[in-house]
């Protein structure tokens, strides 16, 4: 049932009672030993304090930084990093729902185990000439049987620590666990407690839930259990909405299916999926088969930006899921569209994140219920961005920089270069070949005549003549005007 234990947590094990005191592998690593996991973090618990704990190792070999006992043992092994060795302890006065208000060494290693939250993490291994499991909660029955159960009451675990509940859930979704059925009543009973976390904290929690084998079913569960209203309420608008002929699921359903089939184990990619028809409630026009949806992509990435702020989520990501929703409406016809038009995508998006872009489109079929992932336009698609990747699509890809204006043709430093780089590479774009730099320089100079507001509008112009081109070819294709 235990495959072996790295040598190096044994080592510890072994060297903490060579000093007179007891040791134990604790927490999640023993859960996953027990399931034939390869644990990713590695806890030990002892009697020993921790100025005990760094008189035996040293202080090079340890560092404590924390009032929660805690002491990390370094090792030289990257797959197991850190082992951290925490004295027993109890945890009392929740008041905040979030942390104890008192943190105590416990006497014994039944206090400690006493004090943690599913009885598939209350479990622990001691190495006495064999392996010995400690378990006063029956946790390995509930890990045979797949079940997620407090230990004690659930209503005062979940008192103490409202993360618990969305802890509950991930460990459902990673794990492929069913919440015992009075757990699952405490959850929904007292969900009202999310409310008392810091958002760093949900966040993290639902990150884990976004990346795992079943990222759908943690997302229902947190709906069924009056959790999501909480934390992403916007998404709850979508049930029961029903969508158009494109659709034969609500648009909550659709999400959350197109999450399901998402083919990215990004997290951006995997969030853009999840909330890439946000705004689809608000943006709706007319009910039955012919009902419209203008605009939902732009809308929607800016209610995306607005929900991934909340939950504190970084910049990059953030900005990533922003730019994926607002485009993830790119039309493309083999017979209609030309290379510029794949450039202008290809410029707008960055082709470091095309592939990212029709992995959310992939998502979005089969979420959809279209059987083909990938049909024969996505696969030409795919053709065309390979043939036209090395045609300039941003300004760093003309044959000419700002250094050539400047040395050539003497144009002052200053913002008339930069603008007459965008209007080179307006026409770069709709022409290929004309990325050369004797064309380049030779325009240049005669853009340098223009003053720098009639230069900026012609860029500007440009580009929104052709913005305009692309959204008539995708309103033709959506039934709106």
């Amino acid at each position: 049932m235990i495959k072996k234990i790295p040598s190096q947590v044994l080592a510890v094990l072994e060297k903490i009672k060579g000093a007179g005191f007891g040791a134990y592998v604790v927490g999640g690593c023993v859960r996953d030993l027990i399931m034939d996991r390869n644990p990713k973090d590695w806890d030990v618990a002892t009697n020993a304090k921790p100025e005990d704990i760094v008189r035996i190792f040293g202080e090079n070999e340890t560092f404590y930084e924390n009032k929660f006992f805690t002491v990390g043992i370094k090792t030289e092994d990257p797959l197991i990093g850190i082992i951290e060795v925490t004295t027993y302890r109890t945890e009392s006065g929740y008041s905040d729902k979030r942390r104890p208000d008192e943190v105590v060494a416990a006497e014994t290693l039944a206090e400690d185990l006493g004090r943690r939250d599913f009885t598939m993490n209350a479990i622990a291994l001691g190495t006495n000439k064999e392996i010995s499991i400690v378990d006063p909660f029956d946790g390995q029955k509930d890990i045979e049987k797949k079940i997620i159960r407090t230990v004690g009451e659930a209503k005062d675990r979940f008192s103490e620590d409202a993360l618990r509940m969305m802890r509950a859930i991930r460990f459902h979704s990673e794990l492929g666990f069913d919440i015992e059925k009075e757990t699952l009543s405490a959850i929904k009973e007292h969900s009202k407690l999310i409310e008392h976390v810091a958002f760093e904290r949900i966040r993290d929690e639902f990150s884990r839930i976004i990346l795992s084998a079943n990222p759908t079913e943690g997302i229902e569960m947190l709906h069924e259990a009056g959790l999501l209203s909480y934390i992403i309420p916007e998404l709850e608008m979508g049930i029961g909405v029903s969508q158009n002929r494109h659709h034969i699921y609500t648009i909550y359903k659709h999400c959350l299916l197109s999450l399901k089939h998402c083919p990215s184990k990004k997290i951006e990619v995997r969030l853009a999926a999840l909330l890439h028809d946000i705004a689809k409630p608000q943006t709706k026009r007319g009910e039955g088969e012919f009902a419209t949806f203008y605009n939902h992509d732009h809308v929607g990435a800016r209610v995306a930006e607005k929900i991934l702020k909340r939950l504190r989520f970084s910049t990059e990501i953030t900005a990533k899921v922003k730019m994926l929703v607002d485009n993830h409406m790119f039309y493309y016809n083999p017979d209609e569209v030309s290379e510029s038009s794949v450039r202008r995508l290809v410029s707008k998006v960055g082709l470091d994140n095309m592939k990212d872009l029709m992995d959310l489109r992939i998502a979005d079929r089969l979420g959809s219920g279209t059987p083909k992932a990938k049909p024969y336009k996505l696969r030409h698609l795919e053709y065309m961005i390979d043939r036209v990747s090395k045609d300039a699509v941003s300004v760093k890809m003309l044959k000419i920089g700002g250094n050539d204006l400047i040395q050539e043709l003497k144009i002052k430093p200053g913002p008339k270069i930069g603008a007459i780089l965008d209007v080179l590479l307006a026409e770069v774009i709709e022409d290929a070949a004309k990325n050369s730099r004797e064309y380049l320089l030779e325009k240049a100079e005669k853009l340098d005549g223009e003053d720098l507001d009639k230069l900026r509008s012609m860029a500007k112009a440009r580009i929104e003549e052709k913005k305009e081109e692309d959204d008539k070819e995708i309103k033709g294709k959506h039934w709106v005007k």
